[in-house]
């Protein structure tokens, strides 16, 4: 074996994982023509594998960009009345573009996608066409299965049960809405248990004191950065990268300014809330 293909399963594309915990770059996938039946079973089971896929050389149009998405969902729209997309001349694709001349980066803190919203953004395609040219404008992914497993067996029998606030007035202003989401979750296609909750819209832990919040969120959000189950995607011009929502923080790491990063981004939207594990 080369070491690209994993699993005597996937009969058509290739994957190489990008961590030990989370990520996988697909090849042998043509995004800018319609699937296969037998092309979209595995994408879908791999997505569902390894939370987040990434892929290069893939020049897609904004049609292109929609019809991946489609197969996977509903596309969403965004939950607060600021946001820093801008539309582009496809009402489904949100333009995403920083240099110099924008004040700070979009999603410049680890975060779980508009988890403020009652039923969450179920995943969320990036597409860059520019990156820059310093090196910089990672994406930082971590994984919420990996966070939960590591947990110790006393942890996971306090969080069982708790339930969180998570806010979004901070992040995109008035009127976004509020939720209450498990800490505890399962993902409702693999089944497994995650950690959900994030630094970006996480405020408190219900039913237990504010300091006794403030602590274990503390404690929480440190442990699911550690470096075991965390990754950096480097782009490439014409890469993607497609995450499930659902497991899985990321953060747009911006160290690349005044240089220019841009491209063309797609959310799918969530079908059913977060449901205690």
């Amino acid at each position: 074996m080369d070491g690209t293909t994993v699993g005597t399963d996937y009969q058509i594309l290739k994957l190489k994982p990008y961590n030990p915990s989370i990520g996988a770059v697909v090849s042998n996938i043509d995004l800018t023509r319609p699937l296969t039946d037998a092309e979209l079973a595995e994408l879908k089971r791999a997505f569902t594998e390894y939370q987040v896929l990434f892929f290069r050389d893939q020049q897609i149009s904004h049609e292109d960009h929609a019809r991946l998405a489609e197969y996977f969902g509903t596309i969403g729209q965004h939950v607060g009345k600021k946001t820093n997309s801008q539309p582009s001349d496809d009402p489904r694709v949100r333009k995403f573009y920083a240099s110099g001349e924008v004040p700070r980066v979009s999603g410049n803190l680890w975060h779980t996608d508009q988890s403020c919203a009652p039923v969450p953004p179920m995943a969320s395609i990036l597409y860059l066409h520019t990156i820059p040219d310093n090196g910089g404008g990672d994406t930082g992914y971590a994984s919420m299965y990996a966070a939960y497993d590591a947990l110790s067996d006393r942890m996971k029998v306090h969080l069982d049960g708790l339930t969180a606030v998570h806010e979004g007035k901070h992040v995109f202003g008035d009127g976004t809405p509020d939720a209450v989401h498990p800490v505890v979750a399962r993902h409702p296609e693999s089944g497994r248990k995650l950690l959900f909750v994030n630094p970006g819209f996480t405020v408190r832990i219900n039913d237990i004191s504010l300091e006794e919040s403030d602590a274990l969120l503390k404690y929480l959000f440190e442990h699911c950065l550690r470096p075991e189950w965390t990754t950096r995607f480097i782009w490439e011009p014409h890469s993607i990268a497609f995450w499930d929502n659902r497991c899985v923080w990321h953060r747009a790491i911006g160290d690349y300014l005044p240089q220019v990063r841009s491209g063309f981004r797609v959310q799918i939207e969530g079908v059913t809330p977060p449901v205690m594990a």
